[in-house]
């Protein structure tokens, strides 16, 4: 085999008196396509600028071919320093660098290179980051979280320019997609050392919770050979004393083998306190339009919202998706049309633009309000250290200033704040930005188990396809469309990607835009499962409605539960079994009859 184009061997790094790295490897080759994961603190950053030759290891040694050209995405880009985007840009080229391939790729991320780089957004800034990376054409690529403040027209052509390009590349992100399209190999940070799969990231996690399976098992094994050895030096019969001497060596050394043995880092124990159950209907949108200007956001749109959906809103920047947003929870008035909200409605909107922290405030203040250390979850209290745990804080980062924290700290902080106060109408406007791959995971159990309903703001693809039963995409001129099912199921109902070969920035679409593909005549009626149990779950729940009120007064009877524990039992476990299955037909029933208006209309 060739010799990598970049090599880093036995990295070590330690910050203040925590070791970082303490044995991390990376090998590039011409070609390849390499994804680095881990948690959040785990080095993948910090590995990533060594290989760049921005920060200087400990020790270790660091290999670059000679004539190897590097290009480095970093995840927080600074254009104060330059004038224009266009500056930033050119000033990333090299002698012999091609200056066209430059402008096309500004041209083709929708930027205008005379722009000013003072008050760029998130997005812009990306944009403008990604063209200086990618216009020299490198031998290797470094990225560090490319898709974030990305829109989907700016992913997906992201995707396609890597795909296409010659450049090895190294890439960080949290967007399964993205990694399952573009890598071949996965390279694990975990606890200081890195461990290769020479498989895409679509292979990752089920190798991951295999070896961490493994581990669990040897440091099982390892506990009980200490403990038989303990047993021995207690209760054992004295032999020879230099063997004893020796076997006493032995138990001292598997007492600092288990000392020394780190354990994998713990999970963000992620759940939202809910509020008392909302009504069955939470919205009816009747024709709603809304224009600012001469700019038409939204255009005659209706849509029905039940208790428990999950509603997935996509598209690119500055196509109207926040103001679709407003008009859906009533925080904006439409121009024409109407908003009727259900009844006993409690929301929260998690600020994932994180406006709410200040960058002074301590994790303390922002968790507490002020210099307490208790913190009100729900009609409850917990103490701050306590709930700075169940988010992966460590007990001396309460002092912690909110600029000091990374991206990943900043994201679960907002959650800690915000899942802490009672709702059962969540909405969450892009609230995968820089949480680590198992915070998602947490996130998207969290909203699985969540009895209230959900509007979400994503550009994930498979956040998206793993928690929506249906999603809205805008489909030019202002016109929304809802599809069942999540972001995939929308591009097979749709039969074209509204997000592919568009550019990005938040252009509005023509009339030229493809319409949704026509539904054919068996998508046009209810099934005949579907219209029975139409027919027949009114009657169902109305005797359900009368099976509680009979259990209720049975339960009201004075001194039940002293007289007949059993019987109360029994009947509080019926009652329970009853209502849950009031409360399923009810939704069942909704859901029909709101499918059934929808195909007579």
């Amino acid at each position: 085999m060739a010799p990598p184009l970049l090599a880093l061997r036995d990295t070590k790094l330690t910050f203040g008196s925590t070791p970082l790295l303490t044995g991390a490897d990376l090998a590039v080759h011409a070609g390849e396509r390499l994804c680095l994961v881990g948690r959040n603190g785990s080095g993948k950053s910090t590995l990533l600028k060594i290989a760049a030759g921005l920060v200087e290891a400990d020790g270790g040694e660091r290999f670059v071919q000679p004539g190897t050209t590097i290009r480095y995405l970093v995840q927080e880009p600074d254009l104060t320093p330059y004038d224009s985007i266009e500056a930033y840009v050119l000033d990333g080229l090299e002698e012999g660098d091609d200056l066209h391939r430059a402008a096309r790729m500004m041209e083709a991320l929708g930027l205008d290179g005379a722009s000013v780089t003072t008050n760029l957004s998130g997005g812009e800034a990306r944009r403008a980051a990604l063209a200086r990376a990618l216009a020299p054409d490198p031998d290797v690529l470094l990225l560090d979280e490319p898709t974030n403040h990305l829109d989907l027209p700016a992913i997906e052509w992201l995707e396609q320019t890597l795909k296409a390009c010659r450049s090895a590349l190294v890439m960080i992100s949290h967007d399964r997609r993205f990694l399952e399209n573009l890598s071949r190999q996965t390279l694990w940070v975990d606890r200081g050392v890195t461990r290769l799969l020479a498989k895409s990231f679509a292979s990752f996690e089920d190798w991951r919770d295999t070896l961490l399976e493994q581990e669990e098992l040897d440091a099982h094994k390892l506990d009980r050979k200490i403990v038989r050895e303990e047993h021995w030096v207690t209760h054992g019969v004295s032999g020879r004393r230099k063997r004893n001497m020796k076997r006493l060596g032995d138990l001292g050394a598997l007492r600092q083998q288990r000392a020394e043995r780190l354990k994998p880092q713990g999970s963000v124990s992620m759940t939202v306190v809910e509020a008392e159950t909302s009504g069955k209907l939470v919205a009816r949108v009747e024709g709603v339009s809304k224009s600012f200007e001469d700019r038409t956001l939204v255009r005659d749109f209706s849509t029905r919202i039940a208790r428990g959906e999950r509603l997935g809103i996509v598209g690119p920047n500055g196509v109207g998706k926040t103001t679709l947003v407003k008009l859906l929870i009533g925080e904006l008035q439409p121009d024409e049309g109407k908003v009727i909200h259900g009844a006993n409605l409690n929301m929260l909107v998690v600020d994932q633009k994180r406006t709410t922290l200040s960058p002074d405030m301590t994790v303390r203040e922002a968790l507490t309000g002020g210099g307490s250390d208790v913190v009100s979850v729900g009609d409850g209290t917990k103490h701050v250290q306590a709930y700075m745990k169940d988010f992966l804080f460590l007990p001396e980062q309460a002092g912690t200033p909110v600029h000091v924290l990374s991206g990943g700290e900043r994201g679960r902080l907002v959650l800690a704040m915000q899942l802490r106060l009672p709702s059962n109408f969540l909405v969450l406007d892009e609230p995968t930005n820089d949480l680590d791959l198992e915070t998602l995971d947490l996130l998207q159990e969290m909203i699985s188990d969540y009895q209230g309903t959900v509007i979400v703001v994503s550009h994930d693809r498979d956040f998206l396809d793993r928690i929506c039963t249906s999603v809205v995409v805008p489909e030019g001129e202002g016109q929304w469309q809802e599809y069942s099912g999540g972001y995939s199921d929308m591009l097979s109902q749709r039969g074209e990607n509204p997000f592919a070969h568009k550019k990005t920035g938040g252009e509005k679409r023509g009339k030229e835009a493809v319409r949704a593909k026509p539904k054919t005549a068996s998508s046009l009626k209810l099934t005949f499962k579907e219209q029975h149990a139409l027919d027949t779950l009114p009657h169902e729940m109305e005797k359900l409605e009368g099976d509680i009120a009979k259990l209720n007064k049975a339960l009201g009877e004075p001194n039940l539960f002293e007289s007949n524990p059993a019987r109360f039992n029994k009947l509080v476990d019926t009652l329970a079994e009853r209502q849950a299955k009031l409360t399923e037909s009810e939704e069942t029933w909704l859901a029909l009859e709101m499918k059934r208006e929808e195909l007579e209309s």
